[in-house]
């Protein structure tokens, strides 16, 4: 009977999903749309589909997606947790995941998230050194020593850890990537661009809908 009902809610999903794949008339595939993770993570939310985007300041990729993301990210349902990581694989970036980790920590994101974008993709800006980074914060409204606290702060450096073991379980190949509810990663290359990128999510998204109101029923 479930695996009946699971088969049902799963066709009315595929359904007008069907025609986002380039006219294929069929739905989006696993191993050439998305990939499937041989280990599924587990989420900070388990009541809520989990979707979360792997990023780095200085990817001019990331910079580009950043303005269809937050129009995208307006028209979420309640029922999705979406949120960043930074991607960390090299000493640059875990310092910009250290800057943007100490600015979740002092409630000033939004203050210094897209100045942090821009200063690396526009105006070409390395940051590489708590110094330079103290600074931009400054220029953007945050204290100083506000900053340096919060950037020296054991809870940050172990968020920059985690961030890294997240990132290494999703098993990420580039920036930016998205992770579905810890089973499912879309690459701007499987995916055919960046907008595709966010149409083969809201799919995943209705898909693991599904899955947890079959599961409920």
């Amino acid at each position: 009977m479930i695996k009946t009902l699971y088969a049902l809610v799963l066709s009315l999903v595929f359904l007008p999903m069907a025609g986002n794949t380039q006219g294929s008339g069929e739905a989006y595939r696993e191993g050439t749309h998305y990939a499937l993770l041989g280990q599924p993570v587990r989420t900070r939310d388990v009541s809520k589909i989990e979707v979360v985007e792997l990023f780095w300041y200085g990817c001019g990729h990331c910079y580009n997606f950043e303005p269809l993301l937050h129009r995208w990210k307006r028209g979420l349902a309640d029922d999705v947790d979406f949120w960043q990581s930074p991607a960390v694989w090299n000493q640059p970036m875990q310092i910009h995941a250290q800057a943007y980790f100490t600015a979740v920590a002092l409630g000033e994101l939004d203050k210094v998230h897209n100045p942090l974008f821009s200063a690396l993709n526009v105006d070409r800006k390395l940051l590489r050194d708590q110094a330079s980074l103290a600074a931009l914060f400054a220029a953007n409204g945050v204290a100083k020593d506000r900053f340096d606290k919060a950037f020296n702060s054991f809870g940050v450096k172990s968020q920059v850890r985690q961030a890294d073991a997240r990132a290494r379980s999703y098993k990420i190949t580039g920036t930016p990537e998205i992770v579905v509810n810890g089973k499912y990663r879309v690459t701007t290359r499987m995916a055919g661009g960046q907008a595709e990128m966010l149409k083969i999510v809201d799919y995943l998204v209705e898909l693991e809908r599904a899955a947890k109101s079959v599961e409920a029923s």
